[in-house]
């Protein structure tokens, strides 16, 4: 190291400096990966990567996933770090005990925290984050901000006063201007559920509520939709669908699927069968029926045909394609943005 880049690291008033190439901010992200791998590759563009310090933001309308969604981040974190607690900020209350119990949460490592107001999670969440060492294992929940009032909003209800709010907005963006620093600099990841509006115009298009502030503070925004899945006649479950709205990761407008049944919850290996049809590791040789096979050498992994249900369930052949083929690398071309370093993924 030179003599002036030495003076100048010693002669600021921030301490917690150093050269980019051994910046811990800068060179590597932690992934905390879920079990689900194409929720994987929609927050990192690995299907073992996952998610990550920063915001990332859930958002659509309502019953589209999103708590469950983040709970299974939630879960993820725990997974790895026994000694992680989780700072639960609630305003909705609609997460249940029956949520945490099939998701097998440690909720004694989650704190409970509800919150009236905009403000109330601004000046809470600050304080929090003030306390928090680069060291500590903790990650932040927020559910949800897209119905979270403003306190002038609360105390204009109190006062019987019928005028327009205008400043909801201007609090969101000052708690994600006063957050986001923290969020990188202590590894801290924030999931935070929203919600969405449609645009007005002769073209509408969905729109995060609670103003620009969270989209330009983000990491990663999701759009989430579904569609109903049948059994026959009957409704089976849903097939949610993530649109990439922002990402530092991944191509934007990318769209990732997975299928969630009342039966089984969330299927494991959902949302790969199409990516490997692209591929060519799934062919459909007739209607109805799948084969899998190796596209570089031609040899099938089974001389059975299977139907869609029994591919689908087979951890032995979705092991046998993230673990022994190329499959996961033509993943990471197909999504990643850039050359992004992972610690603890790819």
């Amino acid at each position: 190291m030179s003599d002036l880049m030495s003076k100048m690291m010693a002669s600021g008033a921030i301490k917690e400096v150093a050269t980019l190439s051994e910046s811990t901010l800068f060179n590597g992200k932690t992934m905390i990966p879920t079990n689900i791998p194409i929720i994987n590759t929609a927050l990192s563009g690995s299907v073992t990567g996952g998610l990550t310090s920063g915001l990332t933001f859930l958002a659509g309308a309502s019953k589209n996933f999103k708590s469950l969604l983040g709970l299974l981040m939630v879960k993820a974190y725990q997974s790895k770090y026994p000694d992680g607690i989780i700072l639960f900020y609630d305003s909705e209350f609609g997460i249940t005990p029956e949520y945490a119990t099939s998701l097998k949460l440690d909720t004694d490592r989650i704190l409970h925290i509800p919150i009236p107001h905009v403000e109330a999670l601004k000046f809470d969440l600050s304080k929090r984050l003030e306390a928090i060492d680069r060291k500590d294992r903790v990650m932040i929940f927020i559910d949800s901000v897209g119905n979270l009032a403003s306190k002038k909003e609360v105390e204009d209800a109190l006062n019987e006063k019928a005028v327009a709010d205008m400043s909801r907005a201007k609090a969101l963006k000052s708690l994600w201007r006063i957050a986001t620093p923290y969020f990188t600099t202590r590894d801290i990841p924030c999931v935070v559920v929203n919600h969405t509006y449609k645009e007005i115009g002769l073209f509408p298009k969905d729109i995060m509520s609670g103003g620009t502030g969270g989209m330009y503070s983000a990491n990663q925004v999701f759009f989430i939709s579904k569609a109903q899945e049948k059994d026959g006649n009957d409704l089976a479950g849903w097939n949610f669908t993530i649109t990439i709205e922002k990402s530092r990761f991944v191509r934007d407008k990318s769209k990732f699927s997975f299928l969630v049944t009342w039966d089984k919850g969330i299927h494991k290996w959902s949302g790969l069968k199409d990516l490997a049809m692209e591929f060519g590791y799934v062919t459909k040789p007739k209607v109805g029926w799948y084969q899998v096979m190796d596209p570089l050498t031609g040899e099938s992994f089974s001389d059975k045909l299977m139907r869609e249900k029994d591919l689908m369930e087979s951890n032995e052949i979705w092991e046998h394609l993230l673990e022994e083929t190329d499959f996961p690398n033509q993943i990471r071309a197909r999504y990643l943005v850039g050359n992004v370093a992972l610690e603890g993924g790819e």
